[in-house]
């Protein structure tokens, strides 16, 4: 298995649960390239979830999934443990506690993950009961549009009426994700007509304003310099933008 057949497993998962959480076990990511596994970790694409309540016992050659007990006060630790039911030669079983820690991930940690490589802010989150999370604003070189992760049996990445496999513009080579920006700031400077995800002046204008807003409550003194640098706009500009509908913003006043 190779670390990008492993990422198209997880999304396949993920995408086929319409971005709710899905675990997966310690064993089975020990069969998983280990330096994906832990690019993967480190990155947050995986978090780790409550343990197992239930494993394949190890008793015997049946390999039965069978509810697991754990003892949380045992001489050496936890203890965990099955109960066969199957054989009469056989009673408790015990079960590495190893075999029960499971990791997940969900499309709020791919969202999250395609945000940090893209270096978008999140404005929003949507979520599994819409099977849509907003990634961010992403700046082509002549549009902007509004990137969506969208989870419906499969994940696919929706940005100016364009939607694309997410495994075609995210992929991970040995310990490293990969992210096609330049594929996706093609498909933002080509918008289909009508694109429900294209944003705005007015829009633009009530975002950085709201974004103003909370980097400022935030107590970032520098706030409107940090806003143009996510935005990839000088501070004239963004001051610009926000003074052209004069009802969003006080002239200059502690600015």
């Amino acid at each position: 298995m190779t670390p990008q057949v492993a990422l198209v497993e997880l999304f396949g998962r993920v995408g086929a649960r319409r971005g709710a959480a899905v675990t997966v076990s310690d064993h089975e990511l020990s069969e998983w390239p280990s330096a994906a596994v832990a690019t993967m970790k480190s990155h947050g694409l995986l978090t780790k979830t409550r343990p197992a309540t239930s494993a394949v016992c190890p008793g015997c050659e049946r390999e039965c999934v069978m509810p697991v007990h754990i003892l949380p006060d045992g001489a050496r630790g936890p203890e965990a443990f099955a109960i066969c039911d199957k054989r009469s030669d056989i009673n408790r079983v015990t079960v590495p506690v190893s075999r029960l820690e499971q990791w997940q991930a969900s499309g709020d940690s791919i969202a999250a993950l395609l945000s940090d490589l893209l270096g978008v802010h999140r404005s929003g989150t949507n979520g599994t009961a819409a099977a849509r999370w907003e990634v961010g604003m992403l700046k082509g070189t002549k549009h902007s549009s509004h990137l969506v992760l969208v989870a419906d049996g499969q994940l696919t990445v929706s940005l100016a009426g364009h939607s694309i496999a997410l495994s075609d513009v995210l992929t991970l080579e040995g310990n490293a994700f990969q992210v096609d920006r330049r594929a996706l700031s093609r498909l933002a400077d080509q918008p289909v007509a009508g694109a429900g995800d294209l944003e705005s002046a007015a829009k633009r204008r009530e975002r950085l304003r709201k974004r103003v807003q909370t980097v400022k409550a935030k107590g970032v003194k520098a706030f409107l310099k940090t806003v143009a640098e996510e935005e990839g706009i000088t501070v004239s500009r963004l001051k610009q933008l926000l003074r052209e509908e004069t009802s969003l913003i006080k002239p200059r006043q502690g600015w």
